[in-house]
């Protein structure tokens, strides 16, 4: 019987394919030919793109939210125009990116008087980026960048003045004001804003032109995109659609063909009356040429 050697090397065992070669592409599922992008990118979590509980849309307004720059428009009106899913389907997945912490939308009011809705995106639900804003804050104030002033604000285009400024003529024009955000948000008005236009109305108002009438003149035909100042564009209607004054209404033929005539003394009755030359009065006349009426 042949003598064994248990601290023999055992026999080698064939290499398998993956492990011959590493990098061999496979033969089915998804092949990556990638190329490192050097601008216009952005980097996207595997938390987000393989979510299990978020729809693809989500996942696709997500990442499309993320890749924008700051102040872009991402409300449902703006997104259905953008993308062929309409605002159904978009406000859907706006909720879902709300319910898994990925979008934040609150509505606020800015200094001008307006409700705005403000939408914050995040790229890593759980964390946030305002550590870096604490440390600026912490640094010493020697460190900090010069705060740069904010431009100066646009003044309001002129608007007309009404010929007699009277209180209650200023007040009807301030509730004209105050009820366009009735009939749109977007008109919703500061109290510096509605001072100036204040007397533009008024000017309407004293024309003879009814407050639903200047509320139609200044609501009609809005554009569709978000009003910017919506103060200069009512100032610039109040002044490019001003109606003309109302016509003086003329006395008749009669009452000024006689409001001509200088004012004589009856020689009859010493009444006052008007006529070109003196005389008697239209009664004297009259009893002066039936002079039987008085016998009777």
């Amino acid at each position: 019987m042949a003598a064994q050697h248990p601290n023999a090397h055992p026999p080698a065992t064939s290499r398998t394919p993956d492990e011959d070669h590493p990098h061999e592409q496979p033969l089915a599922g998804v092949v990556h030919d990638n190329v490192r992008h050097t601008e216009s990118f952005t980097v996207v979590g595997n938390h987000l793109v393989q979510h299990k509980d978020l729809s693809l849309l989500a996942i696709g307004l997500a990442c499309y939210i993320q890749s924008v720059r700051q102040g872009t428009s991402v409300d449902i009106k703006t997104l259905a125009a953008r993308f062929p899913e309409g605002p159904t389907r978009i406000a859907a997945g706006l909720r879902e990116l709300e319910k898994h912490g990925y979008l934040q939308r609150t509505c606020t009011r800015t200094s001008t008087g307006r409700i705005v809705t403000r939408t914050v995106s995040r790229n890593r639900p759980g964390h946030s980026g305002s550590g870096s804003a604490r440390e600026t804050a912490s640094r010493p104030a020697a460190r900090r960048a010069p705060q740069e002033k904010p431009p100066p604000r646009k003044r309001l285009p002129v608007v007309p003045q009404p010929s007699y400024p009277a209180p209650a003529l200023f007040q009807a024009a301030v509730d004209v004001l105050t009820g366009l955000r009735r009939r749109d948000p977007r008109l919703l008005l500061s109290a510096t804003d509605t001072e100036h236009l204040a007397p533009g109305v008024a000017a309407w108002l004293e024309r003879e032109i009814a407050p639903t009438a200047v509320r139609h003149a200044l609501t009609e035909n809005l554009p569709n995109e978000p009003l910017i100042r919506p103060a200069a564009l009512l100032a610039h209607r109040l002044t490019a659609q001003l109606p003309p004054p109302p016509p003086i209404q003329q006395p008749g033929p009669s009452a000024a063909h006689e409001s001509r005539h200088p004012l004589q003394n009856c020689d009859g009755c010493d009444r006052g009356f008007r006529s070109p030359h003196p005389g008697r009065c239209r009664d004297c006349r009259t009893d002066h040429r039936h002079p039987h009426l008085q016998d009777a």
